[in-house]
């Protein structure tokens, strides 16, 4: 593949062909963007190997058919757990508990102990041999248990001989916040539950006094099939263009994929007229919650390569999630769009990416993809994908039940998506 000069790339940043500019200036409809919101959301729970992500991936698969993709299915292997009596107790106060992944299942009696707080930095003011470890985190929008003030107190709690560990999500919701996870095998040394900040004030007051507790984490589970998908164009032109985006999440994740997936279908419906002179490759992965375990795979088995492929476009999290007021009244739904999300881009793309997304907050503010990444866009800058942009985010519903049809506004969705048709069409341009 020829690599382009900064100098050529900006000028064909600025003087795409007439016919690439016209169609990308003719992105989808709100009303479009909506039906397929719709749709994504009508699915339920996105849980990897689930009905609602099986369902999800099969109608995806019918529409990259119906745009003139062949059609691939590849499978893979994720964990499953089906949650029975998962809960804290201590006193009279009992509340539920979301088992964290890959789930370490206690007795079903559980397991008892005195109750004691510990913070993100692994200090706790008393000993934790023998002990339920109450892990008290730190406001924040969490996503991941492999984060250092998530991963830290609880390695702590374990080495310290606790028989469990009980983890208070704080956050914007005050629900419990689903925390990714190894998709191999079990992070933690012991049961590990997670507790909606909401109920968890009974359970600090008990950890003060070093009141006895018992959780209880019980239930079934295992690996089941899962199934990331790619739908290729192959036009023997030896330069390929690749779109990619997760579809699975903890919850109905409206929010965090919905924008994803309509802009990720936009593009799909559109990219065999739109860019006539490229190998098509649209990648739609299973997995994702299990520290992204679908998208390694799909890069291992069925990605274009780096050399043969010309530009990559991967939309992550909160493309377009609701922004909301949040203090003393609570949350409440405004129009405008999260803030928190970032556009991330390979260096010689910036000036065209500055342009196009003048206006649409957080995405205005592009970065270079040697300074920062997330997610499946840094397994794909790794494996030596030479132009890259990506999108990520994390909304304040991110892995929340809560994360429903509230949490996406069509209209919003859809000023994201022609920006980044029109990122698209520069990119395969230049």
């Amino acid at each position: 593949m020829t690599k382009s000069t900064r100098r050529g790339f900006l000028a064909g940043a600025t003087a795409l062909p007439l016919a690439g500019a016209a169609n990308a200036r003719t992105a989808a409809t709100p009303g479009t963007i909506a039906a397929d919101l719709s749709a994504y959301i009508g699915f339920g729970n996105k849980r990897s190997g689930g009905a609602g992500d099986t369902a999800c991936g099969d109608w995806l698969a019918a529409e990259l058919e119906r745009a003139g993709f062949a059609v691939d299915k590849l499978p893979i292997s994720v964990p499953w757990f089906e949650p029975g009596r998962c809960e804290i107790v201590a006193g009279e106060t009992r509340a539920p508990l979301h088992p964290q992944p890959i789930v370490t299942p206690t007795p079903d009696g559980g397991v008892t102990g005195p109750l004691v707080r510990i913070d993100a930095q692994g200090r706790a003011d008393a000993p934790l041999a023998g002990v339920i470890a109450l892990v008290d985190l730190p406001y924040g929008r969490w996503s991941s248990a492999l984060a250092k003030p998530v991963r830290a107190p609880v390695d702590a709690a374990f080495a310290g001989g606790a028989k469990a560990a009980v983890i208070v999500t704080n956050g914007p919701t005050e629900q419990v916040i689903a925390l990714n996870a190894d998709g191999g095998a079990p992070m933690f040394a012991g049961p590990v539950g997670l507790l909606a900040p909401a109920i968890a004030a009974p359970f600090l007051s008990a950890a003060m006094a070093h009141a006895p507790a018992r959780v209880t984490l019980a239930g079934r589970g295992g690996r089941r099939a899962a199934f990331n998908l790619i739908g290729r164009l192959d036009r023997g032109k030896g330069r390929w263009i690749a779109v990619s985006t997760p579809r699975s999440g903890w919850f109905g994740c409206a929010g965090e994929r919905g924008g994803g997936i309509a802009a990720w279908l936009d593009f799909a419906r559109a990219a065999p007229t739109l860019l006539p002179d490229h190998d098509l490759a649209f990648l739609c992965n299973s997995g994702h919650e299990y520290e992204n375990l679908g998208a390694e795979e799909a890069l291992k088995a069925a990605a274009p390569k780096p050399a043969e492929t010309h530009f990559w476009l991967h939309l992550g999290a909160n493309v377009a999630a609701r922004d909301w007021h949040e203090g003393l009244f609570g949350l409440a739904p405004l129009a405008g769009v999260d803030s928190q999300r970032y556009l991330v881009v390979s260096p010689p793309l910036l000036p065209a990416a500055r342009r196009l997304f003048a206006g649409l907050a957080g995405l205005e503010s592009p970065y270079p993809s040697d300074r920062l990444s997330a997610g499946e866009l840094t397994a794909i800058i790794a494996a030596g994908y030479p132009s890259v942009a990506g999108v990520f985010g994390v909304h304040r519903y991110h892995h929340v039940e809560g994360d429903d049809v509230r949490c996406v506004d069509a209209a919003s969705v859809a000023a994201a998506t022609a920006a980044l048709r029109q990122l698209l069409v520069t990119a395969a341009a230049a």
